[in-house]
């Protein structure tokens, strides 16, 4: 959930770091740190709260051309300035900084570090400490180091800076994304590309339980074991600008603005010579003969799968479950004789994700993940990958890359039940340009969703999304874009289960946004409508072309049934940014979240 960056070269380190932190701020941005090393030793500055926090206190006057960083998202120890990285060993001579969680760090202070007083709450401390008390015993830098990350258990992304050597930051990876970025007089380290982009495009994926000793001219990495590995880098396929907000006052915004052309880029690459929308042989023949799929996601990912689940379903015949990540890994289900496993996670780094990932490795089954990122840990210990093409999405709060999430698995599905010879009686393709179309159509009507947004959010403080099959899914989608940066209590649930409980939070006033895109259920949802109206409450329809009312207060352009999602879902997002921004909640960056899960 944190960021960490690292700088070895011959220019200043602070600035480099500083913005290095301002990009991965997405990841976490409860407090902040850097740290400082030239020949006199190693300044630490650090401060609760965002990057720009952090700037005011760092004095301009120290400079050195080696440093580390990082941007926390707290899991041990409240969020303030004492628990912020970076953190010292006890003399001062060590500095850490680290991502993941050491879930045995009780047990190690106990059995080593009785005698050693802490200053933090955090399992951070821990290392650092080790590091000294080892290196005090006679050991090396380095041997210290190693021996220290033999008795962790748990995830980590770590640079540390010893102030007897202003030479090489020592770097060690496990579980936690890292990458050491390759320039010329200089190296850097960093949890994502984005972060060092502006220096370099050429970077090196760590793996599991790796050592890297990063120097200005050099980079040795090794098995935890000591023994040398030789990998060499690969180039980053992404334009700075490409993170940038440009004109936008949001990145949230920018990124819903970019969902007509992401559909457009999907088809793009998913289109072969002659025209067809296809996939990679290899995963479809995975596909098709799976007998069962399972489908792990959380949070946005997740909801994209239940769409993906009818896509499977009636597309390609094939049954699935979707599961919740983190049940998933400590509560298998029986599984069926020849499974697939489908990864969805924009980042590819979702450490419940991964966790389940790593069993079904272990029970030979076969695994895809569909990712926004090529070169993730999900991606490269996957079988098999599908690419978003989305672009980066910096906000916090996913909006393009769950619409490419189900582009993709439509196009998956689609060209199994194709392969399979079922009777498919439309062509995706141009049923994907149709949607394509009208979610431009609504991302220009702006206006018109912020006064729907003022209309029914301003003054509450709830709010209920109500849909019936499909539209179900992406009512649970609405709800948590609206609840997770407007800070409204907001829920999905089924039309039918209204009367099984929830109609009793149905006062005079309460929001409810009712989806209507689907015919079977048109009647019935609307009946729910009326349902939750004669109890008081202030009811939005949304609905779609053909299945319009005259009172519906918002109609979406007419798409094929099974593609309503990446059409429905846009001006729910839209009306979450609104309300958002007009309750002054820092749209990007909403409280206690982060982009990247990358802890369990």
């Amino acid at each position: 959930m944190c960021g960490i960056v690292g700088y070895n070269g011959n220019l200043d380190a602070k600035e480099i770091l500083l913005k290095g932190l301002e990009k991965l701020e997405y990841r976490g941005y409860d407090s902040a740190g850097i740290a400082i090393q030239n020949e006199k030793g190693v300044t630490v500055f650090k401060e609760k709260g965002r990057i720009a926090d952090l700037r005011n206190i760092v004095d301009k006057n120290i400079g050195g051309k080696i440093g580390i960083g990082h941007t926390r998202w707290a899991t041990h120890g409240e969020p303030n300035r004492i628990n912020a990285h970076p953190h010292q060993s006890a003399s001062g001579r060590f500095t850490i900084v680290h991502n993941g969680v050491i879930e045995n760090y009780h047990l190690l202070q106990r059995e080593y570090l009785k005698d050693v007083p802490m200053k933090s709450d955090t399992d951070t401390e821990v290392i650092v400490q080790l590091v000294e008390l080892f290196a005090n015993e006679g050991l090396s830098t380095e041997e210290a180091f190693r021996k220290t990350l033999s008795l962790l258990h748990g995830s980590y992304a770590i640079a540390l800076l010893d102030n007897k050597n202003n030479e090489v930051i020592y770097v060690a990876k496990n579980k936690s994304p890292l990458l050491v970025g390759i320039g010329k007089d200089f190296n850097v380290v960093a949890s994502d590309a984005m972060a060092m982009l502006q220096l370099t495009n050429q970077f090196i994926e760590l793996q599991d339980q790796e050592v890297v000793l990063v120097y200005k001219d050099k980079v040795e990495i090794s098995k935890l074991d000591g023994s040398p590995v030789a990998r060499q880098p690969y180039t980053v396929e992404l334009d700075a600008s490409d993170i940038e907000k440009g004109t936008y006052p949001h990145y949230m915004l920018k990124e819903m603005d970019e969902q007509p052309g992401v559909v457009r880029k999907i088809i793009q690459e998913y289109s072969n010579d002659a025209g067809e929308l296809t996939i990679d042989e290899a995963i479809l023949s995975a596909i098709s003969e799976s007998d069962r799929i399972y489908i792990i996601a959380a949070g946005t990912s997740y909801h994209a799968g239940l769409v993906g689940k009818q896509y499977f379903e009636k597309l390609a015949g094939i049954p699935v479950e979707v599961h919740i990540a983190s049940e998933f890994g400590y509560n298998i289900p029986l599984l069926s004789e020849k499974p697939l496993f489908i990864f969805i996670s924009q980042s590819g780094e979702t450490a419940d994700s991964r966790q389940v990932l790593v069993k079904v490795k272990e029970l030979g089954y076969p695994a895809l993940t569909i990712t926004n990122v090529a070169g993730s840990t999900l991606s490269r210990e996957a079988d098999y990958t599908l690419l978003l093409y989305a672009g980066p999405e910096i906000a916090v709060a996913s909006t393009k890359a769950y619409v490419a999430q189900l582009a993709v698995l439509a196009i998956s599905a689609y060209v199994t039940g194709k392969r399979k010879g079922r009777k498919i009686d439309f062509d995706l393709k141009h049923e994907l340009a149709i949607a394509a179309n009208a979610i431009q159509t609504i991302v220009d009507s702006k206006e018109e969703l912020h006064k729907i947004s003022k209309e029914y959010l301003s003054h509450t403080r709830n709010a209920f999304f109500i849909g019936r099959t499909i539209d179900y899914y992406v009512s649970l989608e609405g709800a948590l874009k609206l609840k997770e940066i407007s800070y409204i209590q907001a829920e999905g649930f089924a039309g039918g289960e209204l009367k099984h409980g929830t109609i009793a939070l149905i006062e005079k006033g309460t929001p409810v946004f009712a989806l209507v895109t689907q015919a079977p259920v048109a009647l019935n949802i609307r009946g729910n409508v009326k349902e939750v109206v004669a109890r008081g409450a202030n009811a939005c329809v949304i609905s779609m072309e053909g299945l319009d009312e005259h009172d519906d207060r918002l109609v979406i352009p007419k798409v094929h049934p099974l593609l309503t999602p990446l059409v429905s879902v846009v001006p729910l997002q839209f009306i979450s940014y609104y309300a958002a921004l007009d309750r002054g909640c820092d749209v990007d960056k909403p409280r206690n979240l982060a982009k990247s899960v990358t802890v369990e």
